[in-house]
């Protein structure tokens, strides 16, 4: 069996400091910007926000059919036999390779967003109507949620990352960059000028995206850990957690790849004994009945969610704004996390078929995303609609997000243990995403790597210490985080732009190389 080891890091990587110091100088310039002219920041924000995602929403829905399209007939066709490297078999057991998956995407996010989105959708009207029953409520508010973060937004990560396995382990290419993927079709320009541009936007708008994404659970972290220990609520206990986080990933992010396989396995038993308290302990036949409803109601209406884009609201005589309110600025948020998260996905996929990384892909992300959505979503449905809780009506009045999931825990017979385990979860999960994160963006400072090579220990610590600093600056100005977090969905547009390079010298490879190989036959 021809099993190559994978390469330590260089004693002394030549390391690209354009690519290092640029993104963080240009983060905190942002941040100041944001800070000392709030009113200026938010005005030029609000004209891309409505430009990029009410003026064009209707680019992005069409990239994320046609992404999901394109993904489908890479794997079921025959170019989803080429095998990603030389292996004989794939360097990471399928249970490995699928938890390293899930847990360095969103997991986080999905865990605090699946205990909450639900009850935003139980006050809206999709599709233009104009009002609903209770059924009907209940129907789609469990629907869209396994929509939003199911196969399309899965697919903004999975096919990005079959073309960097490609990249790597065919066309035997090391530079972990954007630009690099782009030179099937953009050729020696990537060298250059051109090809720097497009990795420093890339590193940019994932510093601004994951300092949001980093804050968002943060309260609620700081809430359910206050909760449990009778410690106060506060601004400093939210920086503590942060810096808990940071010093989790730091150490996984220093032991390679095998400190991020081992993380993931106990995030993925932490999450399991989670879904197994909410599923056991609650109303169990109301959560499976709701879900299995909720995911034929999916898979039944995917094109009409995929496209409709509410036009009567252009009209003047209705229309409700919820496509771009809500699925436009989720295909938004996630193509702006595709700048690192596809790397890493492809760079443990050594061994495998493109048939094997795009549908095993699929099925542990969108799987283990479903199960999160289901059970946890479920358990504050059953509340809502049978009068226990009025979680919906808490938003509504202005309660937050945190407020709203700490009176979903308190119908738990064991809260207390619940919260531990919520507050254990979520700190490995986000330790999980971004040690992931830092081992990619760190392959983004070295010049010229070597194939196999990792970054070294000193540029993984030095990324890892930037994605924290950024988010605990936003700690102290909730304003600020509400406008970076509208910056890095418009920093969507030009990385939807990249991507569709990417995808289409992807495409141009597998049949240029698979010509050549019926040739020589």
């Amino acid at each position: 069996m021809n099993r190559k080891p994978i390469q330590k890091p260089a004693a002394r990587d030549g390391i690209d400091w354009s690519i290092t110091i640029f993104p963080l100088a240009a983060i905190l310039a942002l941040s100041l910007f944001l800070i000392f002219c709030p009113d200026k920041a938010a005005s030029g924000i609000g004209v891309l926000r409505e430009l990029l995602v009410n003026d064009l929403g209707s680019v992005y829905m069409i990239f994320g059919v046609a992404v999901v399209g394109i993904s489908l007939y890479v794997a079921l066709s025959r170019h989803g036999e080429t095998r990603l490297g030389a292996l004989e078999k794939p360097r990471y057991s399928n249970f490995s390779w699928g938890a390293m998956i899930f847990t360095s995407t969103m997991a986080a996010d999905i865990l605090y967003w699946a205990l909450i989105e639900w009850a935003y959708y139980f006050n809206e009207t999709p599709f233009a109507m104009e009002s609903m029953t209770l059924a009907q409520k209940q129907d789609w508010s469990s629907t869209y949620p396994l929509f939003h973060w199911g196969v399309t937004p899965w697919a903004f990560y999975i096919l990005p990352a079959a073309a960097y396995g490609y990249m790597m382990y065919v066309k035997r290419r090391p530079r972990q960059r954007m630009s690099e993927a782009c030179r099937s079709l953009l050729g020696s320009r990537v060298d250059g000028p051109l090809g720097k541009a497009i990795d420093l936007f890339a590193v940019v708008g994932l510093l601004a995206a994951t300092a949001t994404t980093f804050s968002l659970a943060t309260p609620l972290l700081s809430g359910a850990l206050a909760s449990v220990t009778g410690l106060t609520d506060s601004k400093g206990l939210s920086i503590g957690i942060l810096c808990c986080i940071a010093v989790v990933f730091t150490l996984a992010v220093l032991f390679g790849l095998k400190g991020i396989s081992k993380l993931a396995n106990v995030c993925v038993t932490l999450f399991i004994t989670l879904l197994c308290i909410f599923l056991f302990c609650g109303p169990t036949k109301y959560i499976i009945e709701t879900g299995v409803t909720a995911i034929g109601n999916t898979f039944q209406n995917f094109l009409s969610m995929s496209t409709w884009m509410d036009p009567l609201r252009l009209s003047g005589e209705g229309g409700s704004g919820f496509p771009q309110n809500w699925t436009v600025f989720y295909w938004a948020y996630w193509i702006s996390w595709s700048v690192a998260t596809p790397f890493f996905i492809g760079k443990i996929s050594e061994g495998r078929t493109i048939r094997q990384t795009i549908l095993g892909a699929f099925l542990a992300g969108v799987s283990a995303t479903f199960m999160a959505f289901i059970v946890f979503g479920n358990f504050g449905l059953h509340q809502q609609v049978t009068g226990q809780a009025d979680i919906a009506g808490m938003l509504a009045a202005g309660a937050s997000p945190s407020e709203a999931i700490l009176t979903v825990f308190e119908a738990l017979p064991m809260t207390r243990i619940a919260l531990l385990v919520l507050v254990l979860a979520m700190v490995c999960f986000y330790a999980s995403t971004f040690d992931a994160l830092t081992l990619v963006i760190a392959s983004y400072s070295l010049k010229d790597p070597k194939e196999g090579q990792e970054p070294g220990r000193k540029l993984r610590v030095f990324w890892s210490i930037v994605f924290i600093l950024l988010p605990i600056a936003l700690l102290f100005n909730e304003s600020t985080l509400s406008m970076l977090q509208t910056l890095s969905i418009c920093a969507a547009f030009p990385i939807m732009i990249i991507l569709c390079l990417i995808i289409a010298g992807f495409l141009k490879d597998l049949k240029r190389d698979r010509r050549n190989e019926e040739l020589k036959e």
